[in-house]
C-alpha cells in the first residue's frame, strides 16, 4: 500500500484486514451456497430460482475479488487456504440437506440477513475513518440487501402459488 494511502486509514489496520478476511471467507461460502444450491434445487419454478442464484453466485465471487484486492491494498494477504473459510467466517455455511426450492431459498434469505448485518458493522467501523473501504463495504451491502429482497420476492411467490 501506498504511503499516503496508509496515512489516510484512521483504523487499525491489521484489524480492518481481520474484518477484511472474515468478508472474504463468508463471500466465497456464498458463492459455493449458490452455486451448489442450483446445481441440486428441485421443486416449482426451480427454473427461475436457478437464474436468481447464479446471478447472485456471480454478485459473490465479484465481492470477493473486491474485498481481496482491499486487501492486499492494506498491505495484507487475502485468506489463502479455502480450509480457512469456515473458520474465519462469521456467517457460516449452511450445506443443503433438502433440496426443495423453499428449504433452498430460506437458506439463502437467512445467509443474506447474516451479510447484511456483517455488512452494517463494518460500514460503521470504516465510516469517517477509511473511505475507500467504506466505498466497497456500501457497494457489498447495498447488492446484499438487494438479494434479500430478490429471494423474500420468489418466496412470496412460491408460498401464493
Amino acid at each position: 500500500m501506498g504511503t499516503i494511502g496508509q496515512k489516510i486509514v484512521g483504523l487499525d489496520v491489521e484489524e480492518l484486514i481481520k474484518s477484511l478476511n472474515e468478508a472474504l471467507a463468508d463471500e466465497w461460502l456464498a458463492y459455493y451456497q449458490y452455486w451448489i444450491g442450483a446445481k441440486v434445487i428441485k421443486g416449482v419454478m426451480k427454473d427461475a430460482v436457478i437464474t436468481e442464484l447464479n446471478q447472485h453466485a456471480a454478485d459473490e465471487l465479484r465481492h470477493a475479488g473486491m474485498l481481496a484486492d482491499r486487501i492486499i491494498q492494506l498491505g495484507g494477504i487475502p485468506l489463502l487456504d479455502p480450509k480457512e473459510w469456515t473458520e474465519k467466517s462469521g456467517c457460516g455455511y449452511n450445506a443443503p440437506k433438502d433440496f426443495n426450492v423453499l428449504k433452498i431459498l430460506a437458506q439463502n434469505i437467512k445467509g443474506e440477513q447474516c451479510a447484511i448485518q456483517s455488512y452494517q458493522k463494518l460500514v460503521e467501523k470504516t465510516k469517517d475513518k477509511d473511505i475507500v473501504t467504506y466505498n466497497i463495504i456500501v457497494q457489498i451491502l447495498t447488492d446484499e440487501v438487494e438479494h434479500e429482497e430478490d429471494l423474500q420476492a420468489l418466496e412470496e411467490d412460491l408460498k401464493t402459488k
